[in-house]
């Protein structure tokens, strides 16, 4: 891939890294040392993607942790392969139940949208099919920093303070105490610069890393979750963590312009971002001006979210048509349905996210795309006495119309907004790519993929752009470092446009590309405490 920032008019706030034998992007410094570290031990891209996800848990504990969930696209020795690491509802979670309990609509936080965390399984099952060192040794950088004390970085402690101001008032209840005990200092967040320590954190990844996630699902672990889930009216059982698999899932593509793009299948969303990128590749923006561009960029997005609310589910649940979904027929369909003005589409209300996505590279050209999420900032707010685990609400995304393919059920999975993306051309790897960020994510990964395609940007200029937001029905939010005239003319076309100065909302990226003659090179995200750590 040949880049050239200087076709798009906005400068890159930073410039792209160049690395040869290893390359660890993500949204935390410390992380992706974590990634760094195990790659200079003997470690590969896979070792170094688990090691950074589990430092992640430690470190920005605002996005994910050890009750999340996991995704990932991996090229290793020229194959692609696809984890997808999310979990069920439990056996007794049901809309019967629901109805008993008196909740009419999904709760938010507490023990209801308590899914089964497939994250521990997920790095055990990524580094023994894959890795070339132990899990124990792969976790050994989070551990330490869980047990040694971490400082908090500025951007985790600004949305550490805003969970906990929501949560004081939130959160009420038995099962909510050990979250202000594990994650507060007396009911207050972390500044920053402060040391944050975690120790049964530590002695949760240890008991891991030991285990190879066993412990999680049939021993120690699991007899902790279930007797909180008891002790305080959840309905998670050691049966359900036993009976958890991740899942190895063929990836699914679309050719955009040459290149092709590659996301995982349902229960995730990454279609979405491919139906959108199908619709576009039917035209030229090569004489096309922003204000034209961003317009039908966010028609693309609503039409793709139309379909996607109405057919992501889990697909041993749902029939689900992708070929049809993914098919040139269908894209020029939706095509027809754009004009100059801003449609109406019914793909319902998306919601906010909080996830952290890393990309991973190394010498021997294995790469990974790896997404790890509790949703919604720090999860459910149940986190289970003394291990650090702070359980995810990806429950909260199922339906609770028990006609639509993602009605809740036990031993289904919910809608799943995290999607690790992965770009190829003729069959050969161009590298991970990813942002973060509830219903974001396909919005950004489409943004990103014409950033680079498109426009011939190099990966940090295409994470620095500005971006935009499709927020529901004819509304928008767009950055301020758009220009007024791309806001007017939006506006003139019937969007409803909302000017944002907080860039926390539009996602956060990552990217690793390989160039030609088999270097790295890597941008990260701007918008948060991003970082890449390459050698």
């Amino acid at each position: 891939m040949n880049f050239d920032a200087l076709h798009y008019p906005h400068p890159s706030r930073r410039t792209a890294v160049y690395a040869r034998k290893g390359m660890v992007a993500t949204s935390h410094p410390l992380a992706a040392a974590a990634g760094l570290q195990v790659l200079q031990q003997g470690g590969n891209a896979i070792d170094a993607a688990v090691a950074t996800a589990a430092a992640l848990t430690v470190v920005e504990p605002t996005s994910n942790g050890i009750g999340s969930d996991s995704f990932a696209i991996v090229w290793h020795k020229g194959q692609m392969y696809g984890l997808n690491g999310s979990g069920v509802a439990p056996a007794g979670l049901s809309l019967e139940e629901l109805s008993r309990r008196g909740h009419k609509e999904m709760p938010k936080f507490g023990w209801m949208p308590v899914t089964v965390p497939g994250t521990p399984a997920a790095w055990a099952d990524l580094v023994e099919r894959f890795g070339k060192l132990s899990l124990r040794q792969v976790l050994h950088p989070a551990i330490s920093l869980a047990r040694d004390g971490h400082p908090v970085s500025p951007i985790a402690a600004k949305y550490w303070a805003v969970a906990a101001n929501r949560f004081a008032s939130a959160l009420q209840g038995q099962e909510f105490e050990h979250w202000f005990k594990t994650f507060t200092f007396d009911g207050r967040a972390p500044k920053p610069g402060e040391t944050f320590y975690s120790p049964g954190h530590a002695r949760t990844l240890e008991l891991i890393g030991e285990s190879g996630a066993k412990a999680f699902y049939e021993g120690e672990l699991a007899d902790e979750i279930e007797r909180f889930a008891r002790a305080t009216g959840g309905l998670i059982t050691k049966a359900d963590l036993a009976t958890h698999t991740s899942d190895w899932v063929t990836p699914v593509r679309v050719d955009y312009r040459g290149y092709d793009v590659w996301e995982l299948p349902p229960n995730g969303q990454g279609i979405v971002a491919l139906m959108a990128l199908n619709i576009l590749k039917g035209y030229d923006f090569s004489n096309m001006d922003d204000r034209e561009r961003t317009h039908l960029q966010l028609e693309a997005l609503k039409l793709a979210f139309e379909d996607g609310k109405r057919h992501i589910a889990d697909p041993r649940h749902a029939d689900i048509p992708l070929d049809e979904l993914l098919s040139d027929a269908h894209a020029q369909e939706q095509r027809a349905r754009i004009g100059d003005n801003a449609l109406l589409p019914d793909p319902g209300a998306p919601v906010l996210g909080g996830t952290v996505y890393l990309a991973a590279a190394d010498g021997e050209g294995n790469m990974v795309s790896y997404i790890q999420s509790n949703y919604m900032g720090f999860g459910s707010g149940v986190v289970v006495p003394g291990t650090g685990i702070a359980l995810q609400n990806r429950g909260h995304n199922f339906s609770m119309d028990p006609n639509h393919k993602n009605a809740l059920a036990p031993g289904k999975r919910p809608y799943h907004t995290i999607i690790p993306g992965f770009l190829t051309k003729d069959g050969q790897p161009i590298g991970p790519f990813g942002v973060m960020g509830g219903f974001m994510q396909p919005q950004g990964h489409v943004q990103v993929i014409m950033n680079a395609i498109d426009f011939g940007m190099n990966p940090q200029a295409a994470l620095d752009a500005p971006r935009w937001q499709w927020m529901q029905d004819r509304r928008v939010t767009i950055e301020d470092s758009y220009g007024t005239d791309v806001i007017e003319d939006l506006r003139a076309r019937g969007h409803e446009v909302e000017i944002a100065g907080d860039a926390g909302g539009f996602g956060r990226g990552q990217i690793i590309w390989r160039t030609e003659d088999g270097n790295l090179v890597g941008g990260t995200e701007p918008r948060t405490d991003g970082a890449i750590a390459a050698w």
